[in-house]
Order: structure tokens, then C-alpha cells, then sequence
């Protein structure tokens, strides 16, 4: 560590606290534009390959179903509303009905799937890396006494924080594959946030989330943890309001932000 990051200290608002909760994909590590990749490619592919399930009300079909206006493509709006911070198929569920789709189990499984394949592929090939921010505050919070978690709805979590070499300056980590095992409910439920403040030690009323998704956010408040920060790594027009809207108390673009070495940031 150098100098000039051992004196880095935390803002008031995280000094009182016992625990925080750090989700994994888009705030420990760069792993949610892969995600959200993988997701246009499987959802993409899905919506070539069949038809529109319906028209807009008042609208009757005019032509060869080849005239018919193709499918909009799956988009950034899209991941935020029903993808980023669920599970895979609680994601694919959500997506798949927003098109008006019927999500039975056999669809639902299928699209998810082949997400999983074309992610799996990508961090094979290319890995991911810790957010600098990140792992600046999570030092700060280890040096201060407060005990730190990993929670992700994915089940690579830790392999994505190994590679990353992020893994040991956790207290617990929380993956899909834990939250699959115990029965956890998705977000916006807060099981996964609960479970990892629960093998802390540390109840809710004393302890943080950090979030990049809007379920995230709102799973948080949900759970009432006394502090909800919101990360926006989109620079989006409105992404700030939105994550301050589910459930965010805060709202930060890295989470260096949450720290302070002597100089303004």
C-alpha cells in the first residue's frame, strides 16, 4: 500500500457502522458489463428465433409476418430493470414477460442457460478486475475494525473475486450457489444481505449495503440496514435518481468517494 492510500480514513457516515455488505458484479469487480453481454447475446438470439408473442392493443397484423417490425433489440434499460442484481433465472423470468412472453420453466431455463454458457466463456478468456475504489475502501473499513462481506445472486462470485484477487480481504462471501442451498430469496428480498450481516455477527440496524442494481438497492432497504449506497457505474442521465428512488441513501460513482486522505475528492 502506498502512502499516500494509508491515510485514507472513512467519511462519518460508515465510521459507526459494524459490517457492510458489498454486492460483487459492478461494485467489487468489473464483472457486470460482462454479465449484461452475455445477456444481450442469449436474449438477442432468443427474440430472432421467435415471434412476437403479441401486437399493441388495437393494432391487427398487416402483411407476411416477414413485414411485421422485428423485435426491439434487448438494451442497457433492459439489464437495470429486470436483470442486474437477480438471479439468472429470475432475470430471464422478468425480461422474458416484459416482451409479453409466457416465462414457463423450460423457456426460462433455456434462455438462461445459454447466458451462462456465453459468460462462463468470456471469463475464461478475458477475467475480470477489482475496482480500484473498491478495494481502497474495503482496506480502509478492514483497518478500522469493521467487518466486510461479499453477497452476489451469482454463483461465480467467488471465482470472479479470486481472479481478481479480492477473495481474502472478505470476512464471508455469499454466492448464488449458498443462496440456492439455504432458500434464499432474490432480490428485491434482502435473504442474501441478511445472510451475510448474519455471519458477521452484526444486525441490519448497524451495518451497510453497497449496490449497483436497482433490486440491489431496494433489497437493502428492505432489509433495514441502516446505510444503502448506491454505485452508479453508468454515468446514465437518470441512473442516480433512479437508484436513490428504490431505496439508495447515498449515491456514488466509486467508492473512493467514501473516503478521505487529507485532500477533497
Amino acid at each position: 500500500m502506498t502512502a499516500a492510500r494509508s491515510r485514507d480514513v472513512l467519511t462519518p457516515a460508515l465510521r459507526d457502522l459494524g459490517a457492510v455488505v458489498f454486492d460483487t458484479d459492478g461494485v467489487i469487480t468489473d464483472s457486470a458489463r460482462v454479465h449484461a453481454a452475455a445477456w444481450k447475446t442469449a436474449f438477442d438470439a432468443f427474440l430472432a428465433e421467435h415471434p412476437p408473442p403479441r401486437q399493441p392493443p388495437g393494432r391487427a397484423l398487416r402483411g407476411p409476418p416477414e413485414a411485421l417490425t422485428p423485435p426491439r433489440p434487448f438494451d442497457a434499460d433492459d439489464y437495470l430493470r429486470y436483470v442486474d442484481g437477480r438471479s439468472r433465472l429470475d432475470g430471464a423470468a422478468a425480461f422474458l414477460a416484459s416482451r409479453g412472453f409466457d416465462p414457463v420453466p423450460a423457456v426460462v431455463s433455456a434462455v438462461a442457460d445459454h447466458k451462462e454458457r456465453l459468460f462462463t466463456e468470456r471469463l475464461r478468456e478475458r477475467g475480470v478486475d477489482a475496482y480500484p475504489g473498491t478495494l481502497r475502501l474495503v482496506r480502509a473499513l478492514r483497518g478500522a475494525g469493521i467487518a466486510v462481506a461479499a453477497a452476489s445472486a451469482s454463483r461465480h462470485a467467488g471465482e470472479l473475486l479470486t481472479g481478481a484477487g479480492a477473495l481474502d480481504l472478505f470476512d464471508a462471501l455469499v454466492d448464488g450457489g449458498e443462496a440456492a442451498r439455504l432458500g434464499l430469496g432474490g432480490k428485491p428480498r434482502p435473504d442474501l444481505f441478511l445472510e451475510a450481516a448474519r455471519r458477521l455477527g452484526v444486525p441490519p440496524a448497524r451495518a451497510a449495503v453497497v449496490e449497483d442494481a436497482l433490486a440491489g438497492v431496494e433489497a437493502g432497504r428492505n432489509g433495514g440496514f441502516a446505510l444503502v449506497v448506491g454505485v452508479d457505474r453508468t454515468a446514465g442521465p437518470d441512473t442516480r435518481q433512479r437508484l436513490l428512488r428504490h431505496g439508495a441513501d447515498i449515491v456514488v460513482t466509486d467508492l473512493a468517494e467514501l473516503l478521505d486522505d487529507g485532500t477533497r475528492r
